[in-house]
């Protein structure tokens, strides 16, 4: 019997390692077909997820029920498994290089609970080959098996698209692969359990890899087209967004936009890829650019509005400024690599007080993460409102609004363009 007729018939479990936001969405889903056990190795977040709590704060309590799993904190309970899927974060470290330490742990950790006969299933985003240069050696010193005769391993890269209601983990195609013909297709038939979209059976792992991280340096490459088109219009005194509404109504012209570019995926994934290709010893022209352009885009926002407070007659030493929205895209709770953070640091640099607000983010992480202290609400009149993430309430405020937290000549800096031609009585400016 093969492994995806004994995951049907109760007589194999599959595991999920990891339930960050990319894990606690695919183990439920499976739990629901199957018997699955959820491991995260922080038990405060397992006790959380218990009581039927999304840590990321993206899934609701009643998703939680008629689900088939156990979840824990504990390695020896993967012993139990027979089908083990990864998904944890593959961060960057302080030098854009890959940081493989979480995945590698992860991958250690399943090794030691491997059995013949087992499969593991990565969706951890990686360069081509890490899977089975970096993880397939660990996996068969620690079990002490032979990969391909008794054990096999496959590579199927998350979607998940945080804050997306329309875009989700079952109806967006996956792609799939294995090590060989039979791993791909157990492997296909146990995600088209739960992914209603369908699969794509990718000829090898290697493809696998660099189709999901090309996804996020192709909107990486071009959003530092928009951004570099920005700093130039700015120069020249002309919107932005007034010229890609004239550029967009051709219809083949791709519409992206300006904007700061973190998180764990879009400002992340690249540097990957380009470790790779300088492995290989070609240096990638075109995806460094595009990194070092989105990358200090933070600091060429808070420089802008710097000048902007001179430009008032503004003490730049005393200027109070309010910034809405840390986190690293709208409509999440999620902080990892916000770049709007550049922005706060750019202008503390300069001398500015800046008050940071965010309905979405966890003070306490933003603390930890950032040394940053949040408040509560806005809090007094500000020289300056920097509208720097689009959540839903924000979107839905007027210039009134603003008004009322604002001092003398006020200055209002729009990231995402959201108040193009609603603002008339400030300052305005917008990438």
């Amino acid at each position: 019997m093969n492994i995806y007729d004994k995951l049907m018939s109760g007589e194999a479990k599959l595991s999920v390692i990891g339930l960050g936001y990319v894990g606690l969405p695919i183990a439920i889903e499976f739990a629901k077909k199957i018997s699955v056990i959820g491991f995260d190795i922080k038990p405060d977040r397992v006790e959380k997820i218990k009581r039927h709590e999304d840590p990321s704060r993206e899934l609701p309590p009643e998703a939680f029920e008629n689900c088939d799993i156990e979840y824990t904190a504990n390695p020896e309970d993967l012993k139990k498994a027979n089908f083990h899927v990864v998904g944890v974060p593959t961060p960057i470290d302080k030098t854009n290089m890959p940081n493989l330490k979480p995945l590698l742990a992860a991958t250690t950790m399943v090794g030691k609970v491997l059995k013949k006969g087992d499969y593991v299933v990565y969706e951890s985003t990686v360069y081509p080959g890490a899977t089975e240069e970096e993880c397939v050696p660990i996996l068969e010193a620690e079990s002490g098996l032979k990969f391909g005769e008794d054990f096999k391993v496959g590579f199927s890269p998350e979607r998940i698209n945080p804050g997306d209601k329309v875009h989700t983990l079952t109806n967006t195609k996956k792609i799939v692969s294995g090590n060989d013909d039979i791993a791909l297709e157990n492997i296909a038939k146990t995600y088209e359990l739960v992914i209603t979209a369908g699969v794509h059976r990718a000829p090898n792992i290697k493809v696998a890899e660099a189709g999901k991280i090309i996804e996020n340096t192709q909107r990486d490459v071009n959003i530092a087209l928009m951004n570099e088109l920005s700093i130039i219009f700015n120069r020249m005194g002309i919107n932005t967004y007034d010229v890609l509404e004239a550029a967009g109504t051709k219809w083949n012209f791709l519409k992206f936009f300006p904007g700061l570019v973190g998180g764990h995926c879009i400002g992340v994934d690249p540097y990957y890829l380009t470790y790779k290709a300088k492995e290989l010893r070609y240096h990638p022209q075109i995806i460094d650019s595009g990194r070092f352009v989105n990358d200090s885009m933070g600091r060429y926002v808070a420089k802008q509005l710097v000048k902007k407070l001179i430009a008032a007659d503004k003490n730049v030493l005393r200027s109070k400024v309010l910034v809405m929205g840390i986190t690293f895209k709208e409509d999440v709770s999620d902080i990892r690599n916000s770049k709007v953070v550049d922005v706060i640091k750019e202008l503390e640099d300069y001398g500015v007080n800046v008050d940071v607000v965010d309905e979405h983010a966890s003070p306490e992480e933003v603390k930890e993460e950032y040394d940053i202290d949040m408040q509560e609400k806005a809090n007094g009149k500000y020289d300056a409102i920097v509208a720097a993430v689009s959540h839903k309430q924000y979107a839905d405020m007027t210039e009134e609004d603003f008004l009322k937290y604002s001092a003398d000549k006020p200055i209002f800096v729009d990231v995402k363009g959201i108040y193009k031609d609603k603002i008339h009585k400030m300052d305005y400016w917008s990438l």
